[in-house]
């Protein structure tokens, strides 16, 4: 469908329309994937309001993050689901698609930091043990969770006003499954260098200078355990980072992917398939990644399972 008019009153999200024989069996898949991330992430914050012995800042930033994911996959895969039922569905007001845009952008911004924020706190735990509850005070932690927020919300905001301050004059088609700059910007009718240059700023900043802080944070801690003489004693220290560490890498390999690239690939297939991967499966994964790999949260888990049954 085109249109002549710089403002377009709504716009058309495609989805998955390639494949349209197959959109109701995706419904109960991606159904089944978001009602497991929520409650997935939901137990993870109960187990740690619950269990007094996990009231540590390691645990306070896992349970602002896991309502961060709940958050974040909230602001796509409810209106993908919608989508995948009825093809009337599949349309989003001008305004509904800025401020899913705008609210996508900043739970990922807020996440980039706050993974950041996670790995201080482990190379804190690790390289200053002694200081550590001085360090990472409740006050501090609070900044620390503020802090991602007001980047994330600063990041969001310039990528949404600088795309939908732009004249469509194109088509209204969205070819994605929710209002991600780079299928939006590809539906004006201007140049867009000027964007392309702020997502690569903008961006580099946000992704890349959390990276960085992560990286930093890792090579001190590397540093630090290979002080350590036993090979049993550094495989220990170094278990509690390997969740964070998998999650990073599944977060910014595939947002590095998506907004890092030339504006010649666009719009192709593999982009719905990353983006799934960042925004839907990421997600889900999360609280098993954490729940799984940590014997705390293991045993307060089973410990209120324990007390709920013999309520």
């Amino acid at each position: 469908m085109s249109v002549n008019h710089t403002r377009v009153p709504r716009f058309i999200l495609l989805g998955f329309s390639e494949i349209t024989q197959h959109q109701l069996s995706l419904f109960p898949i991606f159904l089944c994937i978001y009602i497991i991330t929520v409650g997935g992430n939901l137990s993870i914050i109960i187990t740690y309001k619950l269990s007094p012995s996990l009231h540590t800042p390691m645990y306070f930033f896992l349970a602002h993050f896991s309502l961060l994911e709940i958050l974040y996959v909230s602001s796509t895969v409810p209106k993908m689901l919608s989508s995948l039922l009825s093809d009337c569905s599949k349309v989003i007001s001008f305004s509904g698609c800025a401020m899913q845009m705008f609210c996508v952008l900043l739970f990922g911004g807020t996440e980039c930091y706050m993974l950041a924020a996670m790995a201080y706190d482990r190379y804190n735990a690790i390289c200053h043990p002694l200081l550590y509850t001085l360090i990472m005070r409740e006050i501090v932690c609070i900044r620390h969770i503020v802090g991602s927020y007001v980047i994330g919300a600063a990041n969001a905001l310039i990528h949404t006003v600088f795309t939908f301050s732009l004249p469509f004059c194109r088509s209204n088609e969205i070819d994605h499954f929710f209002c991600d700059v780079p299928p939006v910007l590809e539906l004006s009718c201007q140049d867009i260098w000027v964007n392309e240059l702020v997502i690569f700023l903008v961006s580099g900043c946000i992704i890349i200078g959390s990276f960085i802080l992560i990286i930093m944070s890792y090579i001190k801690i590397i540093l630090d355990i290979l002080k350590v003489h036993s090979r049993s004693g550094r495989r220990k220290t170094f278990s509690t980072c390997t969740s964070h560490l998998i999650v990073v890498t599944i977060f910014y390999g595939s947002g590095i992917f998506m907004y890092f690239r030339p504006k010649s690939s666009y719009g192709m297939d593999q982009d719905r398939l990353v983006s799934v991967m960042y925004t839907v499966i990421a997600p889900m994964l999360n609280p098993f990644v954490y729940s799984l790999r940590n014997s705390e949260i293991k045993l307060a888990m089973q410990r209120l399972l324990y007390e709920l049954i013999k309520v």
